[in-house]
């Protein structure tokens, strides 16, 4: 599969279960976890234990979409975010400090993208009651380090503090990010 694994043995368990026992890479098994659980709606039980060494399987595709990206430094509001959930899924809620660069959700397409989740909304004479409140923000997905190190992307890094975690781009500024990526391609 996409994991690069083997079944190796299929067979009845205790009850109405299944066993099934697979040879993986290691590195295969990052996040698979939390999708397993899912999978089987939190009644699987899993377990690894290291078999031996084989020759290198190929690469594993692990991300298909691209990021959201911060364009500048600020504190993330509501009004900001509203307008960017609905280009995919968000990491943060309103409130929390981003900075230019810092990878702020999941883009729904292939491509990284550059948004503004500190924009403040136009300020006017004219108010309408009960107005800001009506903006309804989906839950931020909550990511745990295996989820992190699963979607980290070649150029991305991981920031692990003893608060938070969070991802971001190696290189902050939108345009250098620009410029390499045109060198990138110029040399392959």
């Amino acid at each position: 599969g996409t994991r690069r694994g083997e079944l190796a043995h299929m067979g009845n368990g205790s009850g109405d279960t299944v066993e099934l026992e697979f040879l993986i890479p290691a590195r295969g098994l990052i996040g698979y976890r939390s999708e397993f659980l899912t999978d089987t709606r939190g009644n699987g039980v899993m377990n690894n234990i290291f078999d031996s060494y084989h020759p290198f399987k190929g690469e594993i595709a692990f991300r298909t979409r691209g990021s959201l990206v911060a364009t500048e430094s600020g504190i993330a509001v509501a009004y900001g975010l509203y307008g960017v959930q609905e280009r995919g899924t968000l990491f943060i809620g309103p409130g929390v400090e981003v900075y230019e660069g810092m990878v702020v959700g999941e883009n729904s397409r292939s491509m990284d993208i550059v948004v503004n989740v500190c924009k403040k909304k136009q300020l006017t004479n004219m108010r309408a009651s009960g107005a800001d409140d009506s903006l309804r923000l989906t839950p931020p997905l909550q990511m745990s380090l295996e989820k992190c190190m699963e979607f980290i992307n070649d150029d991305e890094l991981l920031e692990v503090t003893p608060k938070s975690l969070r991802l971001r781009k190696m290189l902050l500024n939108k345009d250098d990010r620009a410029k390499a990526e045109k060198n990138k391609n110029r040399a392959s």
